[in-house]
C-alpha cells in the first residue's frame, strides 16, 4: 500500500508546522497502475504539482525547527488541498491537458481515492498540529508564470488568505521591504477556498496560518529551494511576532 504522506522533524518543538499538500507528481500503483495516461512532459509540470515547493517546505522547516508533511501523490491523482465536495477535486482536464484515467473515475473511483491518500493525509496532518502547543501553520506552493494563456505574472512570490489577516499583513508588509521582490497581496489566487486544507486545519479552529506561493521558475533547483526556505525563514519568525504583539 503506497504511504500517502511522509512527515519530516516531528521531534523538532518550535511552533510552526510546515505543510505542502502539492510536494509530489506521483502516481501510485493503485491508481490506473501507476499511469494516468499524460506524457512525461506533463506530469513535470505544475499540473501533477507544485513544483519546487516540497524542496523549499524542507529546508524552510529545518530552519524553523518545524516539522513538515508532504503528500506522496499528485494532485491529479486526488487533491488534498480541496474539500471532498470540491468539484475540482479530481481534475479531468487541467490547462489544456485532458487527463484520461480521470475522465470516467466515478463517485465511487473518487471515495476509493478519497480513503486510499486524500483521508489519511487529512489525518497525519491534524494528527500533527493537534499533538503542538499552540501550533502556527504555514502552507507553502508554488504557481505557474503563465497560466491557460493569460498574461504573465508579475509576482515573485504571493501571500493568500481568507479571514484572518492577522499573520498574512505581517508578511506581506516583511516580504515588500525586500527590494527585490514583486508581492502578491490575494494574489495570484485568493487564499477563500472553502473547505481546503488550510480552512479545515486552521481557519475553522482559529490558528494562526498563512499561505505562500512562490512562482516555480525561481525554485527550479534544489540549491534555490534551500534558498528560498533560508529566506523565509526569518521574515515568517518576524511576521509571527508582529502577528502577536
Amino acid at each position: 500500500m503506497t504511504q500517502a504522506f511522509r512527515i519530516e522533524g516531528a521531534d523538532r518543538r518550535g511552533r510552526w508546522v510546515v505543510t505542502c499538500d502539492h510536494a509530489s507528481n506521483h502516481v501510485p500503483p493503485e491508481v490506473a497502475g501507476g499511469d494516468l495516461g499524460l506524457p512525461p512532459e506533463d506530469m513535470n509540470r505544475h499540473i501533477a504539482y507544485d513544483v519546487g515547493a516540497a524542496g523549499v517546505s524542507l529546508r524552510l522547516a529545518e530552519m524553523l525547527d518545524a516539522p513538515v508533511i508532504l503528500s506522496e501523490f499528485s494532485r491529479l491523482v486526488i487533491d488534498p488541498n480541496r474539500g471532498e465536495d470540491d468539484p475540482t477535486l479530481c481534475m479531468k482536464i487541467y490547462d489544456g491537458s485532458i487527463i484520461p484515467a480521470n475522465r470516467h473515475a466515478d463517485a465511487a473511483e473518487i471515495d476509493r481515492r478519497l480513503d486510499l491518500f486524500h483521508r489519511p493525509y487529512h489525518r497525519a496532518l491534524g494528527a500533527l498540529i493537534e499533538g503542538r502547543d499552540d501550533p502556527v501553520i504555514v502552507s507553502i506552493h508554488s504557481f505557474t508564470p503563465q497560466f491557460v494563456g493569460r498574461p504573465l505574472r508579475p509576482w515573485h512570490v504571493g501571500v493568500l488568505y481568507a479571514g484572518d489577516t492577522r499573520l498574512a499583513y505581517p508578511l506581506i508588509a516583511r516580504l515588500r521591504a525586500e527590494p527585490d521582490l514583486c508581492v502578491g497581496d490575494n494574489e495570484p489566487y485568493s487564499g477563500h477556498l472553502p473547505g481546503d486544507a488550510l480552512d479545515r486545519h486552521a481557519v475553522q479552529p482559529g490558528r494562526l496560518h498563512v499561505l505562500v506561493e512562490i512562482r516555480n521558475d525561481l525554485i527550479a533547483t534544489p540549491a534555490q529551494q534551500a534558498a528560498w526556505g533560508e529566506r523565509l525563514a526569518p521574515l515568517l519568525d518576524a511576521a509571527l511576532k508582529n502577528a502577536e504583539v
